[in-house]
C-alpha cells in the first residue's frame, strides 16, 4: 500500500539501480539525529517553560514519558539505517517499556493490538496474491492499455487510473506499482514519453486509490482516527487523496512540458515494450473477477468487514488452483502485518502514559492551529522520506487528537492532509515504489531515471504537503 510500506535503502532487484550514495546516508542520519534533537528540544523546552507556568501543567514532559518517547525516536533513526523491521522494534519495545517500566501485564500490553487492521491487511493481501499470480491483474492491465493505443498523450494517465483502480481495491501500492511498471516503463520508452513522467504517474495513481474504504491504509487511517475519539470520513478521505494526487500529475505534466522534458528525444524504440498477448480470460480468471465483483459488493454495499470477506474470497479461489496454496500464503504481506501490529502496540503504550497528550499540547503552545497542522504536514512528510509512511501515520494522527478538540478545524480534512502528506513522497527512489520504477528502466537509462527521480522526489517534499494543507485544512471542505 502502500500506500503502506517499509522505506528500502537500495532499489527492489539486486544491481537494477545505482546503489545508495554514502552522502545520502549521511544525509540521512544527519536528518534524522536533528529530528531526535529538536524534539528533545521541544521536550525540555515545555518542562522549562511550564515550571514557569507559561504551559498547562498537564503539557510537563515527565521521566516516564520522555523515556518512551526518545525509544520511538531511536527505532526511527535505526530503521533509517538498517533494514530492521520497525514493527519488530515496537512489540520488543512495548514489552520493555509496558513490563519493566511500568508494570503491566502482557494481556495489558496487547490490549491494544490491532487485530481488526491485522486481519484486513492479510485477507487483502491473500486474495491480490491469487489475483495476480493467476494473470487476472495482467488482463486488466491489457485490455485498458489497448483501448488507448496510438494516442500517447493519454497513457500516462492510463496508468495512473488503472493503479488508483488497484489500490482503490485493495492492493497494496507497491504491489500495484510493480505490477504496472514494467509496461508502464516500456510503452513510455516506445512513446518516447519521459520514463520518470511515466513512473511518477503511477506511483501518485497508486496513491490516489490507496486511502479508499477498502484499501489497507483507508481503514487503518479510519480506525485510529475513531479510536482516538474523531471520526472521520472514509468517502471524504478517499475523494481528498485522489484530488491531490491528481492535482499533482497534473503540475508534473505541466512541470514536464515547460522544461521540455515531456517527450524524451533520448528514448529509443524499447526492445520487448509490446506487452504479450494473453488471449481469452481462462475459467479461473473470469471467476477471479466475478469474485472481485463480489468483494465490491459485499463491503461497500453490504458494509461488511473487508478483511473476513477478502478471506472468505481467498479460500473459494484457493481450491480452483490448490497445487498453488503455498505460494498464495506467501502473498501475505507478513512485513507489513508486522510493522502497523508494532507501531499502533506501542504507540498505544505512549498513549496510556500520556505523552501523545504532552507533545500535543506542546504543538499547541506554537498558538494558531493552521500553523500548527501546516507544521504537522511538513514534519511527517519530510519524516516519512526518511522512514515508514505507516509508522508515523500511526504515530502523528493521535496528536491531531487535542488540536482538533481545542479548534474549528475539521477532522477529515485535517487527517487527510496528513495521510497525504506522509505519503506522497514515496516517489522517492529510495522508497519500495521509487525503487520499483528505477529497476524498470532501461540498463543504459538507470542512471538517468534515479538521478531525475530524486530530484522530482525533493520537488515534492517541498510542494506536496503544502498542497494538501492549503487545499482540505483551512478551506473546511470536508
Amino acid at each position: 500500500m502502500n500506500m503502506l510500506k517499509e522505506k528500502t535503502s537500495t532499489p527492489a532487484t539486486e544491481n537494477s539501480a545505482p546503489p545508495k550514495p554514502r552522502r545520502t546516508r549521511t544525509l540521512t542520519l544527519i536528518a534524522s539525529a536533528l529530528v531526535v534533537l529538536v524534539l528533545a528540544a521541544v521536550a525540555m523546552w515545555g518542562s522549562f517553560s511550564g515550571s514557569a507556568g507559561s504551559i498547562p501543567t498537564e503539557s510537563h514532559m515527565t521521566p516516564i514519558q520522555i523515556i518512551p518517547l526518545v525509544i520511538l525516536l531511536v527505532m526511527f533513526v535505526v530503521a533509517t539505517k538498517w533494514p530492521v523491521n520497525i514493527g519488530v522494534m515496537g512489540l520488543v519495545a512495548s514489552f520493555g517499556v509496558g513490563y519493566f517500566l511500568l508494570g503491566m501485564s502482557d494481556k495489558e500490553i496487547l490490549s491494544e493490538f490491532p487485530a481488526s487492521i491485522v486481519l484486513t491487511i492479510i485477507g487483502v493481501t491473500y486474495f491480490f496474491s491469487m489475483a495476480q499470480k493467476n494473470g487476472t491483474i495482467a488482463i486488466i492491465v491489457q485490455q485498458c492499455v489497448r483501448m488507448v493505443r496510438g494516442k500517447t498523450i493519454l497513457l500516462p494517465w492510463v496508468f495512473f487510473l488503472l493503479a488508483a483502480a488497484l489500490t482503490a481495491l485493495g492492493t497494496f501500492s507497491p504491489a500495484a506499482v510493480a505490477l504496472l511498471a514494467p509496461a508502464a516503463l516500456g510503452l513510455a520508452y516506445e512513446s518516447r514519453i519521459h520514463p520518470v513522467l511515466m513512473g511518477a504517474f503511477v506511483i501518485n495513481g497508486a496513491h490516489a486509490g490507496g486511502f479508499s474504504p477498502l484499501s489497507v491504509a483507508g481503514v487503518l487511517v479510519h480506525d485510529i482516527a475513531a479510536e482516538n475519539g474523531f471520526p472521520i470520513s472514509q468517502g471524504g478521505l478517499f475523494l481528498a487523496s485522489f484530488a491531490v494526487n491528481f492535482i499533482l500529475c497534473a503540475l508534473t505534466l505541466v512541470l514536464f512540458s515547460i522544461l521540455g522534458k515531456k517527450n524524451d528525444a533520448t528514448a529509443n524504440a524499447y526492445d520487448g515494450a509490446e506487452l504479450t498477448s494473453i488471449g481469452r480470460p481462462t475459467k479461473q480468471q473470469i471467476f477471479t473477477l466475478v469474485l472481485i465483483g463480489a468483494i465490491l459488493v459485499a463491503t461497500l454495499g453490504l458494509h461488511m468487514p473487508i478483511g473476513f470477506v477478502a478471506l472468505t474470497a481467498g479460500l473459494v479461489l484457493a481450491f480452483t488452483n490448490l497445487k498453488e496454496h503455498r505460494s498464495f500464503i506467501d502473498g501475505i504481506s507478513w512485513s507489513t502485518v508486522i510493522l502497523v501490529a508494532g507501531m499502533i502496540t506501542y504507540v498505544s503504550l505512549l498513549q496510556h502514559v500520556g505523552v501523545i497528550d504532552s507533545l500535543a499540547h506542546l504543538a499547541l503552545a506554537l498558538g494558531a492551529p493552521l500553523l500548527i497542522a501546516l507544521v504537522l504536514c511538513y514534519v511527517i512528510g519530510v519524516g516519512s522520506a526518511f522512514a515508514s509512511s505507516t509508522a508515523l501515520l500511526t504515530a502523528f494522527i493521535p496528536m491531531a487528537g487535542p488540536l482538533l478538540a481545542t479548534s474549528s478545524l475539521s477532522a477529515s480534512g485535517t487527517v487527510a492532509a496528513l495521510a497525504i502528506a506522509a505519503t506522497v513522497v514515496d516517489v522517492s527512489p529510495f522508497s519500495t515504489d521509487g525503487a520499483l520504477v528505477v529497476a524498470n528502466a532501461r540498463d543504459t537509462d538507470r542512471q538517468r531515471v534515479y538521478r531525475q527521480l530524486m530530484f522530482y522526489a525533493g520537488g515534492v517534499v517541498l510542494v506536496a504537503p503544502a498542497l494538501a494543507w492549503v487545499l482540505l485544512v483551512p478551506t473546511g471542505i470536508m
